[in-house]
């Protein structure tokens, strides 16, 4: 399995499709609780015309939890580091959640590095709902465990229409993301998160095109949220109906063509046309 090591010897884990090839570069960034394996059916969906990588970040599926603190900005800089390790000069950056925090981090630390961001399940300031959603889970993960909290987050990070439709397999979702994770490495995730930056002062400092994507059914981020941080960043904002916080999940085939659109109204990126329909 690939890894690379960051200078501090934190080992992270990575999956690159279609290397040194002339293709531009799409990066995937896991949300919390997520890996690799999340972003799966869109590496497929997009590899015929982008290189496309997948990481684990520190904490996060197959890679170390390091023995530094998890802040923002030291998941931007691996980030940044596995880039150049790679080779790549340039990439855009697609999040979901704490990934997209990252991604819009990198954006603004490294921007020389990034094209465009496609953010998804983001605002511009946590809201107070959020920040006690995330502080009971770190709650509930200490004091019943990992299938307990994992449980109790199902309801907020999946909408109305894609709980019913998974209700029989709900179960085999729950084992699986418990799998991929271990107790030490989500408490600490979830403690670095609940003394992150707001967005607001991040994105000042951000120039690549930005496109921001809020869902109707999700209790953690705001249409108003969003829709502000994507004025800040003078991006684009897009909010779809009938999906909640995990928008890769609950509707990958809109998100594929939406991304894919807003990669490609760059005509410097490609030169033949996508049928969206």
């Amino acid at each position: 399995m690939p890894y690379f090591t960051t200078k501090d010897g934190c080992r992270l884990y990575y999956e690159m499709q279609g290397l040194a090839s002339s293709k531009p570069v799409v990066v995937f960034l896991n949300g919390t609780m997520q890996d690799t394996l999340y972003w799966k059916p869109h590496a497929h969906a997009l590899k015929e015309h982008f290189q496309v990588l997948r990481y684990d970040a520190r904490a996060q599926g197959k890679s170390d939890l390091g023995r530094e603190g998890l802040t923002l900005e030291g998941h931007a800089a691996d980030l940044s580091a596995l880039l150049d390790h790679l080779g790549v000069e340039k990439a855009h950056l697609v999040g979901l959640s704490h990934g997209a925090k990252v991604a819009l981090a990198s954006a603004a630390i490294s921007p020389e590095q990034i094209a465009h961001l496609v953010l998804c399940s983001i605002g511009a300031e946590a809201t107070c709902r959020a920040r006690y959603i995330v502080r009971s889970w770190l709650q509930v993960l200490k004091r019943s465990g990992l299938e307990a909290m994992v449980w109790v987050s199902l309801p907020l990070v999946f909408g109305e229409v894609f709980l019913k439709q998974k209700e029989r397999i709900l179960d085999s979702i729950v084992k699986a993301i418990v799998a991929r994770n271990t107790e030490e490495a989500l408490i600490a995730q979830l403690e670095a998160m609940a003394v992150y930056p707001p967005l607001f002062q991040i994105v000042r400092n951000v120039d690549a095109p930005c496109l921001i994507i809020s869902a109707s059914d999700d209790p953690l981020v705001t249409e108003e949220g969003a829709r502000e941080l994507a004025g800040l960043c003078s991006g684009h904002h897009e909010h779809i109906i009938g999906i909640g916080h995990s928008i890769p999940a609950e509707a990958p085939e809109w998100l594929n063509k939406t991304i894919l659109a807003f990669l490609w109204s760059d005509a410097r990126l490609v030169r033949e046309k996508l049928s969206l329909h």
